[in-house]
């Protein structure tokens, strides 16, 4: 992609971030969107959120935003939301099939001290995990991108440990 490409196609997917969701310290998008140049109208931008107190992040956007959520959560509120993400999940709370302007988005909401112990640890996988492909950061306060590099030499290697003696490219 030339640079005045990559340049509209990151303001494109950080357009949800500015006009509808409240202030976040990290954001990539990932998923199938990023590596197609067509996306279908059925295709959804998926999106990573980390924020400094995902309890005061929620209840902001419940006011903001109370469609994304399901009806029941909605009615639960955000500590209820936040706990769900801390105690049963993996720490990430989604809300998925959220419409903006003529896109489907996905997001999913997560805890930076969790993000970043993820990323570093491996402690539940998931997020180093999902930061192990490609991914478009667009907003990052907390320097993941570099926290990450780490993240990513960790899977290298283990890849290659993993490796049988003899093996070929492919």
């Amino acid at each position: 992609m030339r640079p005045a490409e990559e340049v509209a196609r990151a303001a494109a997917l950080a357009g949800p971030l500015g006009e509808l969701l409240p202030p976040v310290d990290f954001c990539c998008a990932y998923g199938s969107t990023l590596l197609h140049a067509r996306p279908d109208a059925s295709s959804m931008v998926d999106y990573i959120l980390g924020v400094p107190d995902p309890l005061q992040w929620h209840s902001e956007n419940l006011e903001r935003n109370p469609g994304h959520y399901s009806g029941w959560m909605a009615r639960l509120g955000p500590g209820a939301i936040t706990r769900l993400a801390d105690n049963i999940g993996v720490g990430v709370y989604f809300n998925p099939f959220v419409e903006w302007r003529d896109k489907r988005i996905k997001y999913g909401v997560v805890r930076m001290k969790d993000l970043a112990m993820d990323v570093l640890t491996w402690d539940r996988f998931y997020l180093s995990g999902r930061l192990q492909k490609p991914v478009h950061v667009l907003v990052d306060h907390w320097d993941v991108r570099k926290i990450n590099t780490i993240n990513l030499k960790m899977a290298t290697s283990a890849s290659l440990l993993l490796l049988p003696a003899e093996f070929t490219e492919v």
